[in-house]
């Protein structure tokens, strides 16, 4: 009996060292394929929010990560990347976080110029409902473009805010919050960079991919 199971656990064991073997030999297959995908929805994303802008790796490379848990909706540290255009610069790309999402966090990334008007908006990710929240995404709906060429002064601070709260931006029928929520993050990524002249000169610190 003891035989039979010594022999049962080892052909379990080679079964087993085999399947490691085979995942391992598949994962080193595929991780440049799976790299080399992540890099290119990078790149498409960072166009879309930076439209006529040629994005290459010394874009990619002058990155930095930033931390505001108030104004960029997370307590971990978010990406923001640094445009220059004839060395001087252009632009910020910031990740932040709408934590007040209907269904959760919403993901976004901003461009802003350094004058702090908004350039590009882009929702990277969000659990909100279909057929009402989606809407704030660029292929669903053309609302999330509207940001592009504000700006977030003294004066107009009030408007941005959803139409039902007294701003200029308009609500889903059906579904406020998640418009709502969209709109305080980008208001905020702005306010950061405001606040922050010290981005454009931080050492580049975001780990290598």
């Amino acid at each position: 009996m003891i035989r039979v199971v010594s022999k049962n656990a080892l052909a379990l064991g080679a079964v087993a060292i085999f399947c490691v073997a085979i995942l391992s030999v598949v994962n080193q297959l595929t991780a440049p394929r799976i790299s080399e995908q992540k890099l290119a929805n990078k790149m498409t994303i960072l166009a879309e929010v930076l439209p006529g802008v040629e994005i290459n790796q010394a874009l990619l490379h002058d990155c930095v990560m930033v931390t505001d848990e108030e104004l960029l909706g997370r307590s971990e540290a978010q990406t923001m990347y640094r445009w220059r255009k004839d060395n001087a610069l252009a632009a910020y790309v910031i990740a932040a976080t709408a934590p007040a999402g209907y269904s959760g966090n919403i993901d976004l990334i901003v461009a802003i110029d350094p004058n702090g008007t908004v350039l590009g908006t882009r929702v990277l990710s969000h659990q909100e409902t279909p057929g009402l929240g989606d809407k704030i995404e660029s292929r669903r709906s053309p609302w999330i473009l509207s940001f592009s060429g504000k700006s977030v002064t003294e004066d107009n601070a009030q408007q941005w805010a959803v139409r039902k709260d007294g701003g200029n931006f308009d609500q889903f029928t059906g579904a406020t919050i998640t418009p709502r929520a969209v709109v305080n993050a980008v208001r905020n990524a702005v306010l950061f960079v405001q606040q922050h002249p010290e981005l454009a000169t931080l050492t580049a610190n975001c780990p290598t991919e």
